[in-house]
């Protein structure tokens, strides 16, 4: 039987699937106690729609193992954040065309506040490596990702929010 914590590694988010969920960051512990899994994953955003499938994909991945006891527990403190993204995941999102996120803003500990502020000034083109972009839609197909479009190459491509 393989191990529980690098069954629960391998399972792929199911927005971003060049992406692990360890790589992404949700992945937050994974403990085997006389034959029972626990996993805990924190959500990139509060309401994230992806979590059920999260959970779902992991518990069917560790029962595909082996594995007859398995929990998923949510966790949500600390908060995710996006610095979380390993570097291997920050070069999978560039080479499949998602500019990876900055580094997050630096709060106080407590309450994530939201803001409705203006975007990154800088994203680099995941394409041509050009920082002549502008956004074009603050929202894109996830609520944790912005459409931007590059003015050298004029590629469209989406950008990770620093969370």
């Amino acid at each position: 039987m393989l191990d529980a914590r690098s069954v629960a590694s391998a399972v792929t988010d199911p927005e971003l699937p060049m992406l692990t969920l360890a790589e992404l960051g949700v992945l937050r512990e994974v403990s085997e106690v006389d034959g029972r899994v626990t996993v805990a994953i924190t959500p990139t955003y509060t309401g994230c729609p992806a979590m059920d499938t999260m959970r779902d994909d992991l518990e069917h991945a560790l029962l595909g193992a082996g594995f007859t006891e398995v929990e998923i527990r949510t966790v949500l403190e600390p908060a995710w954040s996006s610095d979380w993204i390993s570097a291997d995941g920050r070069r999978k999102l560039a080479a499949a065309g998602i500019a990876p996120p900055g580094p997050a803003p630096r709060r106080a500990a407590g309450p994530v506040p939201l803001t409705l502020g203006p975007p990154a000034t800088r994203v680099a083109c995941p394409h041509c490596g050009s920082a002549d972009t502008e956004e074009q839609s603050r929202f894109s197909a996830t609520a944790c990702r912005a459409l931007w479009r590059c003015r050298s190459c004029l590629e469209p491509f989406e950008h990770v929010k620093e969370i």
